[in-house]
């Protein structure tokens, strides 16, 4: 049963759900990584890219909004090849790269605590639609995050 179903108003219905809600974890398994990579010039975006997994044949995070719309509600950096480090990372959705939300991460080492969870209010993506990412590094060189997504969908 739906919270729309339950007679409440839908905004109300709305607020509830983007409070209190189950979220899935891309990628879905420990096998995996999720490697976002920033320009090999410091300071400058790399072009977009859609968000996907180290799989042989990646998994991509657009493809658990194919038939519900929902939202990013978190980005963990797990992993870095870089140590004292500040990345910046956007994410965004369709061709014309709607923005869904902005991360800025300092690396103090390449492994990252807890704390460095980025609990986002993202916008809306709708079902059906691609993910993008674009990042940079204040260092040149071959930088990356290695990072999980915390997401929910309205079902």
């Amino acid at each position: 049963m739906t919270l729309h179903s339950r007679g409440l108003d839908p905004k109300t219905a709305l607020l509830i759900e983007h409070q209190s809600h189950i979220t899935f974890i891309f990628p879905e398994s420990t096998a995996n990584l999720c490697v976002l990579a920033a320009h090999a010039n410091a300071n400058t975006w790399t072009d977009w890219a859609e968000i996907v997994d180290d799989q042989v044949a990646p998994a991509t995070l657009s493809s658990k909004f194919a038939t519900y719309p929902g939202h990013t509600a978190a980005m963990l950096v797990e992993d870095t090849n870089e140590v004292d480090a500040l990345f910046m990372v956007e994410l965004a959705y369709s061709a014309s790269k709607i923005i869904i939300s902005r991360h800025r991460v300092r690396t103090e080492t390449n492994k990252l605590p807890t704390a460095q969870t980025m609990r986002v209010r993202a916008a809306l993506i709708p079902a059906g639609t691609t993910i993008y990412y674009r990042a940079m590094c204040n260092v040149a060189g071959a930088k990356t995050l290695n990072v999980h997504f915390r997401y929910f969908l309205h079902i």
